[in-house]
């Protein structure tokens, strides 16, 4: 039983929690939910990952899912009062990039694209890691990274 060791799952709290808070929001409303029981359960691993980013990546995607099937079914048994959810972005004065419109100009971005995107950008995935975590081939996944890119170009210079 080899688990990793703490000072190994703080370091990638440190360096990828972030970004995976961000992959999750575009899934579901709980991000951050998410994003610890993806790190609780890398700490109950008994087996030796060969790449632990790219698997927390797979259990956010799969938890932040079924976060969001179960929140849909919710909402029909309730009758649908919405929750606004929480921007993508986090909004500082200083920035060159105006939040709520990328937010919303990812928000109109097909899904698939939208993923990639965020996996690519924020979460420094490779293509090749996105390919595996979407099951797609890679040049589907650049693709839709190189459409996804030039609509936003579009609606953000726009």
């Amino acid at each position: 039983m080899d688990r990793l060791s703490r000072e190994t799952v703080v370091r990638l709290w440190d360096e990828h929690g972030d970004a995976l808070v961000l992959y999750a929001r575009q899934f579901c409303d709980a991000p951050e939910d998410v994003v610890q029981e993806a790190f609780l359960r890398l700490t109950q691993q008994t087996l030796v990952l060969e790449n632990p980013v790219g698997w927390l990546y797979r259990v956010v995607r799969n938890r932040a899912l079924n976060a969001a099937r179960g929140r849909q079914r919710q909402s029909r048994r309730e009758s649908g009062a919405a929750a606004r959810s929480e921007p993508w972005f986090d909004w500082a004065a200083e920035d060159r990039l105006d939040a709520a419109e990328a937010t919303a100009a990812l928000e109109g971005l097909p899904m698939n694209q939208r993923e990639v995107i965020v996996a690519r950008l924020w979460g420094g995935l490779s293509f090749e890691e996105i390919a595996r975590l979407q099951g797609a081939s890679l040049s589907t996944v650049y693709r839709c990274y190189q459409r996804g890119l030039a609509a936003l170009r579009e609606r953000l210079d726009g």
